[in-house]
């Protein structure tokens, strides 16, 4: 018997005062009792029967006899146990009901009520015990699939970042090792190394994604080079300012942590613009904060007017803090946080170009395809996603329902709802790996 769903025992007789003898004998068993008074009959009522565990029929009725309906029985119930009744003087019929229709035991007529009991609550234990073998080996071959599932990912992902160190080694080695640049950016690498605390992570993360990207997009080694330093040194301004350790979005900034925060960018590209062979960092580190709408600072620049490397460095600067805001599945909550903001703060065109490299750096080993959801803070949220549970203020009011895709007006909504009347729990939204 199964905890979701009550067993059945099916009789079949062509007498319906056995039949009711049948019934009374099994008032107080704990199972579903259904009757039938031919095959045919018992046929036509397994197909419309779930979780049968006993099959219990006479072996001569008129038309098909109990061993003939015991073997087609097996077309509806497979997994049934079942037991004829029959005379001593059915013997050729036993047989065949024992060989051909699946019968695990006969009992002969006229039957003792206890031991016709005793024999069926046996069937039952056994149908019981063979249900819930085939349950464990489901879930054993389930697990085994998704062991398979996981290492063909696993494997795929490994040879993807073999590939990556790869090649980024052979681009590393095609520079000039002994130009300035290239010192310049080894030195500040182990420097940010050997800090080891956020910002020196942030710093070379954003620099290894827009370092992999500039060079798959064929840039010449001087060009990556630049770009590659730029994005390591790109929030050089914040050292020794206010917002150093400051990690807040810039909407919940006081009006002076604002403003100096908006100046980081000006002061990193002043710390290098009186040395000669870092003119090229300049435009790029001081750009790095526009948004690809316009809406961005220091210079409110727009779309292509921005500077390749500063779009990179926006796009890797953006995934970077994505993916540290959860917990889990970072690089697919990562890249599909920056696809959303593609066409507002990022470039659509190059966001698509980080996804290999993202998923590399975040590599988590998950089976590929899956959904999950992610709980993130309200300044996170974006026009396009997809609310996983449902959305409550502080006070309970239900602001969005599960399965809602937000727009702008929604992300105002729940924001506003945020600052004035916090729950204790983020908002989950829905991710779907790519």
């Amino acid at each position: 018997m199964t905890d979701e769903q009550p067993v059945t025992v099916l009789f079949v007789d062509d007498e319906e005062n056995i039949l009711r003898a049948l019934k009374r004998l099994m008032m107080d068993e704990d199972f579903i009792v259904e009757t039938a008074s031919s095959g045919e009959a018992g046929l036509e009522k397994l197909r419309g029967l779930d979780n049968v565990g006993l099959i219990v029929s006479d072996q001569r009725m008129p038309g098909m006899n109990g061993a003939e309906f015991l073997g087609r029985s097996q077309e509806f119930a497979p997994f049934a146990q079942r037991i004829l009744l029959t005379g001593y003087s059915d013997i050729n019929a036993t047989i065949d009901a024992i060989n051909k229709g699946g019968a695990g035991r006969y009992i002969s007529k006229p039957w003792d009520d206890q031991e016709l009991v005793n024999t069926i609550r046996t069937a039952l234990e056994q149908y019981a015990q063979g249900s819930e073998k085939r349950r464990l080996n489901d879930i054993i071959s389930n697990q085994k699939k998704e062991l398979e599932e996981w290492n063909d990912n696993l494997k795929k992902r490994l040879l993807q970042s073999t590939a990556t160190i790869r090649e980024q080694s052979q681009a590393i080695k095609s520079l000039d090792e002994r130009s300035p640049l290239t010192i310049l950016s080894r030195t500040f690498d182990n420097f940010f190394e050997i800090m080891g605390d956020r910002n020196a992570v942030h710093a070379r993360t954003v620099s290894t994604l827009v370092t992999d990207v500039a060079r798959k997009m064929g840039l010449d080694s001087e060009t990556v080079a630049i770009f590659r330093l730029a994005a390591l040194l790109h929030d050089a301004g914040k050292f020794g300012s206010l917002v150093s350790n400051l990690n807040k979005h810039l909407e919940e900034m006081s009006e002076s942590e604002a403003i100096e925060y908006r100046q980081h960018p000006l002061r990193g590209e002043e710390m290098f613009s009186q040395v000669e062979e870092l003119a090229g960092i300049g435009p790029l580190i001081r750009h790095h904060h526009e948004s690809y709408d316009g809406n961005g600072f220091p210079g409110r620049l727009q779309g292509d007017a921005i500077p390749l490397g500063a779009r990179l460095i926006t796009i890797a600067d953006h995934i970077e803090k994505a993916a540290r805001s959860v917990e889990h599945n970072r690089a697919d909550y990562a890249l599909m946080s920056a696809r959303f903001r593609g066409g507002t703060l990022l470039d659509p065109q190059l966001v698509t170009r980080f996804q290999g490299i993202t998923k590399v750096v975040y590599f988590e080993g998950k089976k590929s395809g899956s959904h999950f959801e992610v709980e993130v803070g309200p300044l996170e949220l974006a026009p396009g996603m997809t609310i996983a549970r449902d959305v409550e203020s502080g006070s309970g009011v239900l602001l969005m329902q599960r399965g809602c895709v937000l727009d702008q007006a929604s992300v105002i909504l729940i924001r506003s709802h945020y600052r004035k009347n916090p729950p204790p729990q983020g908002i989950f939204v829905q991710v779907v790996e790519d």
